[in-house]
């Protein structure tokens, strides 16, 4: 009878530890993204229900007004959010050209030719440098007067154009500086990605012929399904949080032309003529939106192929 009263206390134990533990391991992690993530997350959701300048009153209690959706529908009246959307989704477009060249430039790399490691430390170097570092040095590409991009440009055509003073060439200078880090990025999540291609596979497909476009559509790109998943989500919320060369190339200008969600939520939140936290609240909320739409839309479309094999 002891015996018998002793196995399943052993089992219960044994259930416990392999059911708390996984939790143990995941709690500090949890912790810090539910402080960090969540919470942050649902104070700006609660914060774009009220106008209030970000100033407590003497007694340290919160001043804002209660407007409901007040914030939302002046959003949709509103000239510069216009902008500001239309501007994010051509970062959001033009972005996406980060995949293929990174994955170009990645299959060049994978090869063991002379001299390719310095190749490869020459495609990583933007990776290696800050988005200030990245917007200066093209500030200074697209210079009027002396500029290397101006004077290309002067060269071929007779007339320089100063492209960050041009209302509708300034947003894709912009963008184009974007680019320069972003392709080194993926390149560096896809060329991981093909250490891990299985040569058997390769070998198989070449002795049935497969080569050049149908090797890489049908035996490569497959097994590159896991750095494609992490290449989009991190192309996507690139695009989206487009501030940090925003505010050093441009500033918004010319006339607002370059202006994005992230930074006009700045201008408006933070700004000099702004402190409408109520107001900047509601323009993270739509980014926010937007960026969980692409992203759950990609997530549910690679499910669902998973699901399908």
């Amino acid at each position: 009878m002891a015996e018998a009263a002793v196995v399943p206390v052993r089992k219960a134990s044994r259930w416990n530890q392999r059911t708390l533990a996984p939790w143990l391991f995941l709690a500090p992690g949890l912790f810090m993204f539910i402080v960090y993530v969540i919470w942050p997350i649902a104070e700006s959701i609660t914060l774009s229900f009220y106008d209030w300048d970000g100033l407590y009153n003497a007694e340290g209690q919160f001043t804002g007004t209660y407007v409901g959706l007040g914030n939302y529908s002046e959003l949709m009246t509103d000239p510069a959010f216009e902008t500001s959307l239309w501007n994010n989704l051509k970062w959001l477009v033009l972005y996406m050209l980060a995949l293929p060249i990174g994955l170009f430039i990645a299959i060049f790399l994978n090869q063991t030719v002379t001299g390719i490691r310095l190749y490869k430390s020459l495609f990583f170097f933007p990776f290696v440098i800050s988005q200030v570092v990245v917007g200066l040095i093209f500030a200074w590409f697209y210079a009027p007067g002396f500029g290397p991009v101006y004077l290309l440009i002067e060269w071929m055509t007779g007339q320089g154009i100063a492209i960050l003073a041009d209302p509708d060439l300034a947003t894709y200078g912009v963008i184009a500086a974007g680019l320069w880090p972003q392709i080194a990025y993926v390149m560096i999540l896809y060329l991981t990605g093909l250490n891990n291609v299985a040569p058997d596979q390769i070998e198989a497909a070449r002795l049935d012929g497969a080569k050049g476009w149908r090797m890489l559509w049908y035996v490569v790109l497959p097994q590159l399904r896991p750095a494609t998943f992490i290449a989009v989500i991190v192309t996507v919320i690139g695009a989206l949080r487009s501030f940090d060369l925003v505010s050093i190339m441009t500033a918004g200008n010319p006339w607002g032309e370059t202006r994005v969600l992230s930074y006009y939520m700045y201008e408006k939140a933070l700004g000099e003529y702004g402190f409408r936290m109520g107001y900047g609240a509601a323009i993270a909320v739509v980014l926010f939106a937007i960026m969980m739409v692409f992203i759950s839309g990609f997530i549910w479309k690679m499910w669902r192929d998973e699901k399908e094999r």
